[in-house]
């Protein structure tokens, strides 16, 4: 690792007697380990200097990818702390509805995921305001595949039904979903945009404390904007 670091720090690379003077290693050993490193791509050698290869390069790019999961997930923490619920983030991918990251806790626990989320974006609000943000076309598409179905006594009945609710469905205000995916639970949703990218915040309450869903979801919506610079870039994962 100390190798790897001490040629990352050479832009225009290095040979290996100044890369074994600058780590400290015997010359023989670093000649050993600089074999290793260019055999299994983390370097390569271009005319007697050592540069980064693709495997290092790729290993950077993972490292940079966890970083800003984990931003994601700290913020996400936070937010459940301050107003009290669970958070989640999700994003309309393919074709698909994906749950990327969810916060809860024993004091704000989580929707228990009873029917797979991908396949009932119909019933929950984190799915409503995904396919809100969709054309028409791609709305169609994605209920040729995954057609309405009740889950609750409250869910929408029909596809037609879920299409009207969907066109009322004003810009960037909160989605609100009352017991349409589980009976005894209340959710809502803030739509966000990643690039090209349809994308929410999401929280969800027990139905008895359903006064208390959209003042906590304009809370989130508001920290949401005074973050939105650098969410935007690490929530593009």
């Amino acid at each position: 690792m100390r190798l790897l670091e001490t040629v990352a720090s050479h832009a225009y690379g290095a040979p290996a007697k100044q890369l074994a003077r600058e780590t400290g290693l015997p010359l023989p050993t670093t000649y050993h380990l600089l074999r290793t490193l260019v055999h299994e791509g983390y370097l390569h050698r271009d005319k007697g200097l050592f540069f980064l290869g693709d495997a290092a390069e790729r290993l950077a790019r993972c490292g940079a990818q966890q970083k800003r999961r984990s931003m994601v997930a700290d913020t996400l923490a936070h937010w459940r702390d301050s107003i009290g619920v669970p958070v989640y983030y999700a994003m309309y991918r393919d074709g698909e509805i994906e749950v990327m990251c969810v916060s809860a806790s024993r004091q704000a626990p989580a929707v228990e995921e009873w029917a797979d989320f991908r396949e009932t974006g119909h019933a929950h609000a984190i799915g409503q305001c995904l396919l809100s943000q969709l054309d028409e076309e791609a709305r169609r598409d994605h209920l040729a595949r995954y057609p309405v179905r009740p889950l609750t006594p409250y869910t929408v009945r029909d596809d037609d039904a879920l299409l009207r609710r969907l066109a009322r469905t004003r810009r960037m205000e909160p989605t609100v979903e009352r017991q349409e995916y589980a009976v005894g639970t209340v959710c809502a949703a803030i739509p966000l945009t990643v690039g090209a990218t349809a994308a929410t915040m999401a929280i969800s309450l027990p139905a008895h404390q359903a006064d208390r869903l959209l003042p906590a979801a304009r809370r989130l919506q508001t920290e949401i904007g005074r973050h939105l610079g650098s969410l935007t870039l690490s929530i593009s994962i």
